[in-house]
């Protein structure tokens, strides 16, 4: 029976456009899942999207829509992204999803008879960005300290987890599970900062907004978002609070690994491992918290203005190269960095030069010098021996890293593999060999160790960059692809078809030159829509209220306009109107309308105007109606 392999992300937040800092935990996750299926298991990845809290119900109302379009909206930014990276997940879970809701509502309330859940009140400092509480002395010179963001003093009635209870407990689970928090600086973090000493309780539960899953038993409190992302690991298996757990559940819990962000460690080895405890189910092996991508050694920010999108990066240099620079780029326990000049540089070096030139140099060569024939091992040359020890070796090392998850170190294994193969075509020249005729079965021999170098070399890099693989792949027409393939030599023969460049070489400055241009396109259509369009701040300026006409009669020197006396609840107002057109004077006393109050008082033909009314037409005006109110009194606010 395969072993089983279960990989999580942490779902992303649906809070705006993913980047590729955020992307780059799918195209990690999805590395690591593609290697174990190779390899033999039986896995599972899920990853999906965290829909609930106020952030998202600000930006809804903000944007004038609904938290659930706004959601809908960014959760399928997010799929879309993830299809065009060739992230191949199993499951997609939704926070939104009902029978996650239903589940994360139940699991409170078994917690809250349990008395591992209770009602207080939560007082201190709390990141509408971060959706994290926080204490005074946690605060960075007055902000949050995880994002440097504005935090809000709050004061209200919330549900409370019991943590010290468990804190002993967890220690030693960790303590028996050395690999339990990877790499072992974060796992020090957490021991250290959290751990060492008594745990406060943690809310669990928010009254000040309604976009969330509410407690079924005091439905004013909806469920804190935290508690109800983490959920989503066992909801999306299947897990029912009261053993009837689904078939997944059953076969692939507790998680082989979460892989997640290092900024939210805390969450996913101190809050989740302790709400497991407290629903008597099993932890997860490992934690993983990976580094972060930064834009010219930054942290992305849109305030900063260096955020990277992948659709972008994909635009300039392909699914693939961007795969694999990413992949290859961040370190195991350390930050890495991104720029366009960046991933042009490491696309030429290793994609182009090394692998890519690889191929079509070699495939070129057999079909100059075979024809169509088949290649098979030949005659040795006294070079042989050097490159199926690194290409051994190189395979050894390889596995043993992906094992540990440093990836970016894995990929490194494979390229010394392939620059081997270089070296070997320089230190055999084949060109010279295809020159004597008695040498024809060296020459053979040379191209079928080219070929198996580049079969074996894009069995490890498929992972990565899967695509490509299957190219090569396809040009060497072989099915020893899998890691029980890996011994040098394995292939019989070898016929090969015409490759297609795998990897052009890219000219930076013409990359740069393509990207000042994409940018200064972006600019000017922000600008002219900035020109259309006014922010949340300035429409709040206009202040509108309901008004009663208690007066109305034409203008006794323009045809066109009406003059009303309008009862606006503190005053009576006079306010000339463009309507005469569309209404008799005495059909309109008594209606009630919607009055612009703060529009600064002007004189229209003689007459005060101070105010104006809200009519809807067509462009034409070929029609026009007042808009009018029914129930609401004068004075009575419109928003």
């Amino acid at each position: 029976m395969a072993k089983k392999f279960y990989l999580t992300t942490a779902i992303a937040y649906t809070s705006s456009k993913p980047h590729i800092g955020n992307v780059y935990e799918a195209i990690l996750a999805d590395c690591i899942v593609r290697y174990k299926k190779k390899d033999g298991y039986d896995t599972y990845f899920q990853t999906g999207t965290d829909e609930h809290g106020q952030k998202i119900e600000q930006k809804a109302i903000k944007a004038g829509t609904t938290p659930k379009a706004h959601v809908d909206k960014v959760s399928k930014e997010l799929r879309d992204t993830y299809d065009l990276m060739n992230v191949k997940y199993d499951h997609f879970i939704r926070t939104t999803d009902k029978d996650h809701e239903k589940i994360v509502a139940e699991a409170f309330e078994k917690m809250l008879k349990k008395g591992d859940i209770y009602k207080g009140v939560y007082e201190g400092y709390y990141c509408v960005d971060c959706e994290s509480y926080f204490t005074e002395k946690d605060l960075v010179d007055g902000k949050c300290p995880d994002c440097g963001a504005t935090v809000t003093k709050n004061s209200e009635e919330c549900y409370f987890l019991k943590l010290e209870p468990y804190r002993k407990r967890l220690l030693d689970y960790i303590n028996d599970n050395p690999k339990f928090i990877e790499p072992e600086s974060r796992k020090n973090e957490m021991i250290n900062n959290f751990l060492k000493n008594p745990i406060p309780d943690l809310c669990v539960s928010r009254t000040s907004y309604k976009w969330g899953i509410p407690v079924i038993s005091d439905p004013k409190h909806v469920i804190y978002v935290w508690i109800d992302a983490l959920m989503n690991y066992i909801t999306g298996l299947g897990y029912d609070v009261n053993g009837n757990n689904g078939e997944l559940y059953n076969k692939y819990w507790p998680c082989d690994v979460h892989l997640i962000g290092k900024d939210i460690l805390r969450f996913h080895t101190i809050y989740w491992p302790i709400m497991l405890m407290s629903l008597d189910l099993p932890l997860p092996k490992q934690v993983f918290g990976h580094p972060w991508i930064l834009t010219n050694h930054n942290k992305m920010s849109k305030s900063k203005n260096n955020v990277l999108y992948t659709d972008d990066l994909t635009s300039y240099f392909g699914v693939d190269a961007v795969r694999y620079y990413v992949l290859h780029e961040i370190p195991f326990a350390q930050d890495g960095n991104i720029t366009y000049e960046l991933v042009c540089e490491r696309t030429n070096s290793d994609l182009a030069n090394t692998y890519g030139n690889l191929v079509n140099r070699t495939i070129a060569m057999v079909k100059k010098y075979f024809g169509d024939s088949k290649v098979t091992k030949g005659t040795k040359t006294e070079f042989d021996d050097e490159l199926a020890n690194v290409i051994n070796e190189s395979v050894k090392k390889y596995k043993e890293l992906m094992d540990q998850f440093r990836v970016a170190d894995a990929l490194e294994e494979a390229m010394k593999l392939l620059r081997q193969a270089n070296k070997y075509i320089d230190e055999t020249a084949p060109w010279a060999l295809a020159k004597d005729e008695s040498k024809k079965d060296v020459l053979m021999n040379v191209l079928y160790n080219l070929l198996e170098s580049i079969r074996i070399g894009s069995v490890l890099l498929e992972p990565a960059i899967p695509d490509t693989a299957n190219k090569v792949y396809t040009a060497l027409n072989t099915k020893n692809t899998d890691f029980s393939s890996l011994s040098f030599g394995l292939e019989k023969d070898y016929l090969v078809s015409k490759c297609d460049v795998l990897f052009q070489r890219l000219d930076v400055n013409e990359i740069m030159e393509k990207v000042s241009a994409a940018e200064a396109a972006k600019q000017a259509q922000v600008t002219a829509q900035a020109e259309d369009e006014i922010d949340i701040e300035t429409f709040e300026k206009v202040k509108l209220v309901v008004g009663q006409i208690v007066e109305a009669k034409k203008h006794p020197k323009a045809d066109k306009l009406l003059v009303f006396k309008i009862n606006i609840g503190t005053e009576v107002r006079q306010i000339v109107s463009g309507i005469a057109k569309f209404y008799n004077p005495e059909d309109l006393v008594g209606k009630k309308v919607i009055v612009v109050k703060n529009l600064k008082a002007i004189k229209l033909r003689g007459e005060e105007s101070h105010g104006m009314l809200l009519c809807g037409s067509d462009e034409a005006d070929s029609y026009l109606e007042l808009v009018n109110i029914d129930k609401c009194n004068p004075g009575d606010i419109i928003r």
